[in-house]
């Protein structure tokens, strides 16, 4: 009986992520940056369906897939509904939600979406999601915005968080159960999560102006300055949301959201570009310096992880500032498609409640 061959697929704001596995082997894995360039024609992150899921297509096309074998197609979760954490199908309800945007619209969107239409296409796939950015296990203390009309919402790296998080429990013979970690997720959006025996009880709303400013998200601005911004009559609604999300953040300071690019540029002497790197590892640093008032400064180990923790000097300037607290680990780039796919191995042989989405 030929094995099985499970597809994950990770659309980011910048890059599509995609990989093939025989069942627990890796057959290949693509990641493919996206330019301001590229995107800049799509109004909506749900027009550019077609554009990524042509690309994973053509891909397996290259290299020869047999797509009769593919069994589960598992996308990263998108901004559903706030659910509880594990793998769920992809429905009717999901699709509908994850193309309205019910809580905002990003490309982790696209990947149920994309892995629906593609196992809709094969003969014995299943479409999944797995741990999506809205899981949601803030504790009650932590949902008060201050004011009653706005409540805190958990939206953040959720799969990866939760991927390394397991990965380092391992490492140190623990369960993650057990442990308090502070673990700081750092690509085209930076989420900060504490994560208290095995929930994540606090973490900043990474996607849509909450914690620290991005490669192309603006953060935690000044209320008060953003409400004046809001009533200048020089920006539309659409405009003032791209502000805070996917046109704000470095590419809004440097005209760029490559942050390899901006580390180049801070080397080589350029004093902006120094600045503006210094002040994301800043930002990051006092992040993580709040959470630790959050566990009561009972924590085991601080993790820095995501693209942006392959630049040495963003590692050691967010280091000098948290040692102190526990000891730093870095988990450079993700583990999301490795997850993704361990994930819907274990749907398909039964392992894992398969959880359905309403």
């Amino acid at each position: 009986m030929a094995k099985r061959l499970i597809l994950a697929i990770n659309p980011g704001s910048t890059s599509t992520k995609f990989s093939l596995f025989e069942e627990e082997a890796l057959i290949f894995e693509k990641n493919l940056r996206h330019t301001t360039e590229e995107l800049k024609s799509f109004e909506k992150i749900t027009d550019q369906f077609h554009f990524r899921k042509n690309l994973i297509m053509n891909e397996l096309a290259e290299q020869k897939t047999d797509t009769k074998r593919i069994t589960a197609v598992v996308g990263r979760g998108g901004l559903v509904k706030p659910i509880e954490s594990g793998i769920y199908t992809v429905n009717q309800k999901m699709k509908e939600d994850l193309k309205e945007g019910v809580l905002g619209q990003h490309a982790s969107n696209l990947g149920g979406l994309i892995a629906d239409d593609i196992a809709s296409s094969l003969p014995a796939a299943t479409a999944y999601i797995v741990d999506p950015v809205v899981v949601d296990e803030l504790q009650s203390i932590a949902r008060i915005s201050g004011h009653p009309v706005i409540e805190r919402r958990s939206i953040f790296h959720a799969l990866n968080q939760k991927a390394v998080a397991r990965i380092f429990a391992a490492s140190v013979n623990k369960k993650y159960e057990d442990l308090n970690l502070i673990i700081a997720h750092m690509g085209g959006g930076v989420s900060v999560g504490a994560h208290q025996k095995g929930r994540v009880i606090d973490v900043n709303n990474a996607l849509d102006g909450d914690g620290p400013f991005s490669p192309e998200r603006s953060g935690g601005l000044p209320s008060g300055q953003l409400v004046d911004l809001c009533f200048s009559g020089k920006y539309t609604y659409c405009e003032l949301k791209s502000m805070i999300t996917g046109k704000g953040g470095i590419l809004a300071y440097l005209g760029t959201n490559n942050f390899i690019e901006v580390c180049r540029m801070a080397e080589s002497g350029n004093q902006k570009a120094l600045l503006i790197r210094n002040a994301v590892s800043y930002q990051i640093g006092k992040e993580i310096g709040a959470l630790a008032a959050v566990l009561k400064g009972k924590v085991d180990a601080i993790i820095l992880t995501g693209g942006m923790a392959y630049q040495e000097e963003n590692i050691k300037s967010i280091s000098s500032m948290v040692d102190y607290i526990a000891r730093v680990i870095v988990y450079p780039g993700e583990d999301e498609l490795k997850s993704l796919a361990f994930n819907g191995l274990l749907a398909l042989d039964g392992k894992i409640d398969i959880k359905t989405y309403s």
